[in-house]
């Protein structure tokens, strides 16, 4: 599928505010560590993949729901992310609890606040090439988000084993395809600093290695994978293309601090790249 003019995706899905506590390793069950930083950022999943779509030259709009806290609702709009599928209430928003260690690894604690209240018929979807969801959104939210898309791309995160539909594209990552298992449709999985492979009914179309860079946080590299892949396809790029830009925004996402701060530009990822 080949769309002309900048592909217009539609994200369905969570706005949390992020606070990031850095440590040299991550603690183990029952063990009390020091942080050296503690730092808030804009996230979720669904803003996440928002921006990220927006940066690499889509035509981005979000639906979700946020709290009192605008500081995710700023950020998608000064990312020129159409915010009018926004729906405001006065209670929290979404909050992830992230401990980064010095390798770049995490340990991630999401309470939904403002997501879990997202409705049906509050999913409008409108005119969008693409539809993207999450699972940090109620179930009935994803179904009425599917429903209206023209391709719909499912990151199955967090994982259920039972998704109750059947995506266009599946995203997840090598622990989440363990819990949900093969799908008939394009499924991509992501295998970290390996790269990622697209499968089509549990049979290879085509894998991918990152570029070498730097991690220092890996928050926002799947959500980044995930944006890349699905304009690509809109694109009508190859699936051995569209993979390895996926990857290369992924790998350039890992190597910032903060999720929505690290997303790259397609400017970006043309000239890692091109390197």
């Amino acid at each position: 599928m080949a769309v002309t003019s900048a592909p217009r995706i539609t994200v369905v899905g969570s706005a949390n505010v992020d606070l990031v506590a850095r440590c040299e390793r991550l603690p183990r069950a029952g063990e009390t560590i020091t942080s050296t930083e503690l730092e808030r950022f804009p996230g979720g999943k669904g803003a996440n993949q928002a921006v990220a779509a927006a940066r690499l030259g889509a035509d981005a709009r979000f639906v979700g729901r946020i709290g009192a806290d605008a500081l995710v609702l700023r950020s998608l709009e000064q990312e020129g992310v159409d915010t009018s599928g926004v729906v405001r209430e006065e209670g929290e928003s979404g909050l992830a609890l992230i401990l980064l260690d010095a390798g770049g690894e995490n340990m991630i604690v999401v309470a939904p606040g403002a997501n879990a209240r997202l409705a049906p018929n509050e999913v409008i979807v409108d005119d969008a090439d693409a539809v993207i969801c999450q699972l940090e959104i109620p179930s009935a939210a994803v179904a009425a988000a599917a429903a209206q898309a023209p391709f719909f791309c499912l990151n199955a995160a967090p994982a259920r084993a039972e998704l109750g539909l059947e995506p266009d594209l599946l995203v997840v990552n090598r622990r989440e395809y363990e819990v949900i298992g093969p799908s008939r449709g394009l499924v991509a999985v992501t295998l970290g600093s390996e790269g990622a492979v697209l499968l089509e009914g549990g049979r290879e179309l085509a894998r991918a290695t990152p570029p070498p860079v730097n991690a220092i946080d890996a928050t926002g590299a799947g959500d980044a994978f995930c944006a890349a892949l699905v304009l690509s396809t809109l694109e009508g790029r190859a699936h051995t293309e569209a993979l390895r830009r996926a990857c290369a925004a992924g790998a350039l996402a890992a190597s910032r601090l903060g999720a929505q701060p690290s997303l790259p530009t397609a400017e970006e990822v043309d000239a890692i790249l091109a390197a």
